[in-house]
């Protein structure tokens, strides 16, 4: 469904300037953008808030965060779905690529048991039968080291509309789990795993990098083209990482973990998508580049809430006070996602657009969200 409102009287933030005005949305979509502080009647008097584009995610682990809230504990499905929708709209986030991992690992303490394809079929229902406030669309984290990576893309077809295919490598040691310390401490606390256990987990990987690496990866850059994903690379660290992704054709780069690859990205015109939590805390939690490094080194395009919804928006202003530019900040959250997910329709206050736009308070240095509207209906 689609809505009218007009949002008055508000600092409006565009893609190259930020405007006194208002922002009038009918039957889901800009149909006006005026300068002026004039509240015409019905509107909503913003009285001098941000209003800007709703928030564009890439990548998240959010879904299966709400399904399995604890390891090994299955919760319902349908409702973690309505949560995690909830949740997204919540935060200011209003398209979303649900990132789902398909390629698993059946044997050992860490095994990974398949759950994408259903997922994916109880997400397209749900979003069928209009049961989301915002708009979703599905990401494959294609894990290249895995078992059984090849069959769990053949089960999906192009009548999915798969947005994203990203290839996961994470063979321990390289990428983002070059130190072996860092992994140790990510599974052991998730899975539990004593010295023994850790041990066999990293021999496991291993082999199955040995025996199915090279065959996953050009198999899973066939099947995203079969789909008609864009395709993203994962972790590169260096600059061959980064020369094969783009051989691949690669859209964009999630999470380089290196200034070398981010800065061979720039040069072959791979644009560079860094984690939220990572910028507001200032490191990364692997060890690996931090995000704030880039964007001073102006090698930062988009950014992801990662596994912290509510920090996609924080960030965005935490880089507008970085680079003094507000329209540039805030298009790392909306344009820039936007166009390198192909989504020509969102992204930007602009009429002809869709109507969805935030209404944002700045509290001290704290942006809070005093609306969220999808379509122009409000959702939060």
């Amino acid at each position: 469904m689609s809505g009218d409102v007009c949002l008055a009287n508000a600092q409006v933030v565009l893609p190259d300037r930020v405007v006194r005005g208002s922002v009038t949305i009918e039957r889901g979509m800009i149909s006006d953008i005026a300068e002026g502080e004039n509240v015409p009647t019905g509107a909503v008097d913003c009285a001098g808030d941000l209003v800007l584009p709703g928030l564009v995610e890439l990548h998240t682990d959010n879904v299966e965060r709400h399904i399995e809230p604890r390891p090994e504990v299955d919760w319902p499905h349908l409702p973690a779905l309505i949560a995690h929708d909830a949740e997204l709209a919540s935060t200011g986030i209003t398209t979303v690529f649900d990132a789902l991992r398909v390629g698993f690992v059946h044997t050992g303490k860490a095994r990974y048991i398949g759950h994408a394809r259903k997922l994916a079929d109880e997400l397209l229902a749900a979003r069928a039968d209009g049961l989301f406030k915002i708009s979703h669309f599905l990401h494959l984290r294609a894990e290249i080291c895995s078992e059984t990576l090849l069959d769990d893309l053949a089960a999906f077809g192009p009548e999915d509309r798969i947005g994203i295919v990203s290839l996961m490598d994470h063979t321990p040691g390289q990428r983002q789990f070059r130190d072996l310390t860092a992994l140790k401490t990510y599974v052991s606390k998730k899975r539990g795993m004593n010295d023994a256990e850790f041990a066999t987990h990293v021999e496991t990987l291993l082999a199955l990098q040995e025996r199915f690496g090279a065959s996953h990866e050009v198999g899973a850059v066939a099947e995203a083209g079969r789909l008609g994903a864009v395709l993203a690379s994962h972790d590169d660290t260096t600059a061959e990482h980064v020369a094969n992704s783009c051989e691949s054709g690669v859209g964009f780069a999630e999470f380089p973990t290196t200034i070398e690859a981010a800065r061979a990205c720039r040069t072959r015109g791979i644009a560079v998508m860094m984690g939220a939590p990572n910028l507001i805390r200032g490191r990364s939690h692997s060890g690996n580049v931090a995000a704030e490094d880039l964007a001073k080194a102006g090698l930062l395009d988009i950014v992801s809430s990662d596994y912290v919804p509510s920090a996609l928006l924080l960030s965005a202003f935490h880089l507008a006070r970085l680079w003094d530019d507000l329209p540039r900040a805030i298009a790392t959250v909306t344009r820039t996602p936007a166009r390198a997910a192909r989504l020509a329709d969102r992204g930007a206050l602009l009429p002809g657009l869709r109507g969805d736009v935030l209404r944002v308070h700045i509290a001290g240095q704290t942006p809070l969200l005093r609306g969220v509207w999808s379509r122009g209906n409000k959702v939060s």
